[in-house]
Parts: C-alpha cells; sequence; structure tokens
C-alpha cells in the first residue's frame, strides 16, 4: 500500500492508498482506504510522531506493515529530515519527496520553478488529471493558493493570500475587546451582536476575497476555465462563492498518489522503496 503525507504549516494530511496492478486511475482498482488530519508535528521526535502513525493504523485496524512505498509533499523545510526517519525506522521505506528533479508530468512556467510548494503541484497534477484545463486551485490552509493550470496542462502561476484562520487570529489579537469566535456561517449579513459581526466580516469578507481573486483570473484564463477548491475550510467557503465549482477535499492526496506512481519505476530502479534488511523498530 501507499502512504501519502501533506505537511502543511498547520494540518497534515494522510491517506493510504491500496493500489491495483493494472491503470492505478481506475476507482476500480485504485482505492483510498484510510485517511487523517492531524496537528502537524512540529516538536515531536521521531520516535513520538512514529508511535503517534502506529496508533492511527491501529484505530483503523490497520498493521503500519502494510505500507510498502510513500510519498510526502512538505512546505515545512525543518521537518523534512524528522519525516525521513521516520518513514525508515517505523516503516522501512524510503519516500519519495515532491522536489525539483521529480517526474511530475506538470511543466512549471513561473520565474523560478523551485519556488513553488510542492502542495501547490501535486494539487495541479490532481486537478488537471480529473478537470483537464485550463483550471484554477484554490487551497484554504494557513494560506490561501490559487493556482493556474492552461489548457495544456501547464502550471501558468497563481496567488497567494492570508488564510481565513490566520485573518481571524489576527482579529483577536490586535483588537484587545473583540472576542476569538469560530468560523461559520452567519444566520444573516447584519449583525445585532460582537459575535455574529465578526463572523459576518471573516465569512463573507473571506468569500469577497476569494471571487475577486477568480472573477479576475477567469478574466483572464477564459469563460471555459474550471475551478476546484481543497483545504479544511474549502466546504464552508465554497457554499458561499460564485465561481467555485467544485470541491475535493482529497485533492492534494490524489495528487501525492498520480505522482509517485509516475516515478515508481525510477524510485525502485534507485534501490529506494524498500529497506529490507533493516529489523522492525521495537
Amino acid at each position: 500500500m501507499l502512504l501519502v503525507m501533506d505537511v502543511g504549516n498547520t494540518n497534515t494530511v494522510l491517506g493510504l492508498y491500496r493500489l491495483g496492478d493494472g491503470n492505478s486511475t481506475d476507482a476500480a482498482v485504485t482505492e483510498l482506504v484510510a485517511n487523517w488530519r492531524i496537528t502537524t508535528p512540529a516538536k515531536q521526535t521521531v520516535d513520538e510522531f512514529g508511535v503517534l502513525l502506529r496508533n492511527l493504523f491501529g484505530l483503523r485496524g490497520l498493521e503500519i506493515g502494510v505500507v510498502d512505498g510513500i510519498a510526502v509533499s512538505s512546505v515545512v523545510p525543518p521537518l523534512d529530515s524528522t519525516l525521513r526517519q521516520v518513514c525508515e525506522v517505523y516503516f522501512h521505506v524510503k519516500p519519495l519527496f515532491i522536489e525539483p528533479g521529480v517526474k511530475t508530468g506538470l511543466p512549471v512556467l513561473t520565474d523560478n520553478p523551485t519556488e513553488v510548494g510542492a502542495d501547490r503541484i501535486v494539487n495541479c497534477v490532481a486537478a488537471f488529471e480529473r478537470f483537464g484545463g485550463p483550471t484554477i486551485v484554490v487551497d484554504m490552509g494557513t494560506a490561501t493558493t490559487f493556482d493556474v493550470i492552461s489548457k495544456k496542462g501547464e502550471f501558468m502561476g497563481g496567488a497567494i493570500a492570508p488564510g481565513l484562520g490566520i485573518s481571524a487570529d489576527a482579529l483577536f489579537a490586535r483588537a484587545a475587546r473583540l472576542p476569538r469566535i469560530s468560523v461559520k456561517k452567519p444566520l444573516k449579513v447584519i449583525g445585532t451582536g460582537t459575535v455574529d459581526n465578526i463572523q459576518i466580516g471573516l465569512y463573507y469578507g473571506y468569500i469577497g476575497l476569494v471571487d475577486g481573486i477568480l472573477e479576475r483570473m477567469i478574466a483572464e484564463t477564459g469563460p471555459g476555465t474550471k475551478t476546484v477548491a481543497t483545504g479544511g475550510l474549502a466546504k464552508l467557503i465554497a457554499e458561499g462563492s460564485k465561481y467555485i465549482g467544485a470541491v475535493d477535499e482529497m485533492l492534494t492526496l490524489t495528487g501525492l498518489r498520480i505522482v509517485y506512481e509516475r516515478n515508481l519505476d525510477r524510485h525502485r530502479k534507485r534501490g529506494t522503496v524498500a529497506l529490507e534488511n533493516k529489523q522492525p523498530h521495537a
């Protein structure tokens, strides 16, 4: 089985795929067996993170020994060494990190392609596989990214905005009399209390940000442009958006699977899949 990990600044999303022997893009032979969302383990040791993963598997009735491939997209470089060690010590597998030199099938036509985050690359790979192009991917995480894919399947560029959570935290931190609130769709647009005033401003203000950027991007890419949102807040914002056409919460995991499969033969030839000579970790 294939374990995929999308490591973000706030959350880490994991998925476990059972891959078929045939055309692995066919749902009949490829299955997402389990998925998890956890807080990114910024300060955990290799053993602490390894135990956490083993417990997550155990709660689903799974053994970590079923994993024979791992693909990782990470935007937290200080964690990469820890992640590599976890993969090797607990899973006896050398992971495939999405980084320069990895075959993605997605030409990156930006000023400096190495600056583009791995999560943005795999999102676009999955979106083009599903929707074709032109397509815009909106990923709502710690930051909200807008990524534009051309009709030919090229990464054209995009935009980055502060995430909704950051906006809410900044309001609470900078305004002494305003309370911290949960972000949700408000029942009305004209608030009569402090809490609903804040919820209205955050929710509809953020929809305005998302739709404002999408409207201008679609004006450049053409009226046939598809749009897909992913990330923890994608469903919430998509409910009120005029321009988000689809929500796919598993988009990043799907992209990681696709990129792994495109590199599978080369990855195995280099002898980096299984660490057969290591004994199981106690």
